[in-house]
């Protein structure tokens, strides 16, 4: 069977599974198992496949078929051009939290801030991202889970940042030192509990403790939004993840504090509402 010929029959058994975007996961599935580019793939499809790929690519179509997400099969994520381990244990990072990183990465050079907080880190994908984007930067990176953590840490090794780094584990802010930070940053679980089931099957895939946000999906929101203050130096940037529709609640929790000024959102590029920016400051 040639690669064009196992790409086309990936494909419509992951179409039949009603699976998203199948015929780029059928190639992108391809690409990692043969360690090849795109332009390989395209350029000679009409290359065989032995006996021994051919099996090992359609029992990886199975998996996915049967939702499992092509990242945990690959093991391997880009993300703000760097790539990043991932496996059952952490969030698959995804494209529309590049916003947020690119929002700090542009207050941290404005306001010269140099030591940043991120919390729930799972992979590490965004505080590492800010550690190689901003000169001299020291980031704290923190999780609940130790799983998370070590992966995390994985990834700070493999993209060169590790010495800029620290991780703890903590539960938002319990069990972290009463430090002043510049800007604290999270991408919070924040899907609420019972959407959770009607999510898709590869969504569902990933760590429930990395998406579940509680009943309205705001529970880490209160936690951060109330206790963020104590950890940022005055004038410090609070920097939110959120889901699309989630705006209006998250500014009520922050203008309810009455301790942050200068609020403002972020959309992603699809167009919704991303990502949440306001500071310590006299918001009464």
């Amino acid at each position: 069977m040639t690669i064009r010929e196992a790409i086309g029959k990936g494909s419509l058994k992951l179409k039949m599974k009603k699976i998203d975007s199948p015929k780029l996961k059928a190639r992108m599935l391809m690409q990692f198992m043969l360690g090849k580019t795109r332009q390989y793939i395209l350029v000679y499809d009409q290359e065989n496949l032995n006996k021994n790929q051919e099996e090992q690519y359609f029992k990886n179509i199975e998996k996915l078929a049967k939702g499992i997400p092509l990242q945990h099969i690959t093991q391997k994520q880009e993300f703000m051009k760097m790539n990043f381990y991932v496996n059952k244990d952490v969030l698959i990072p995804r494209q529309d939290t590049e916003t947020l990183v690119e929002e700090v990465i542009q207050i941290a050079k404005k306001i010269n801030a140099r030591k940043i907080l991120d919390l729930c880190t799972g992979s590490g994908a965004i505080a590492i991202s800010l550690a190689k984007y901003i000169e001299k930067s020291q980031i704290t990176a923190t999780d609940i889970s130790p799983k998370a953590l070590e992966i995390a840490q994985k990834n700070a090794k493999a993209n060169g940042v590790e010495n800029q780094m620290a991780f703890l584990e903590a539960d938002v802010f319990q069990g972290l030192p009463k430090e002043k930070y510049d800007m604290i940053v999270a991408n919070p679980p924040y899907i609420k509990k019972e959407i959770i089931k009607t999510l898709d099957e590869e969504v569902r895939q990933e760590p429930i403790i990395a998406l579940d946000g509680g009943w309205d999906g705001l529970d880490f929101y209160r936690k951060i939004i109330k206790e963020a203050d104590q950890y940022l130096k005055y004038g410090g940037y609070l920097c939110l993840e959120i889901g699309y529709d989630q705006k209006i609640d998250v500014i009520e929790l922050i203008e309810q504090e009455e301790k942050y000024v200068d609020t403002y959102g972020k959309k992603d590029l699809y167009g919704n509402d991303r990502v949440i920016i306001t500071k310590v400051g006299d918001g009464d």
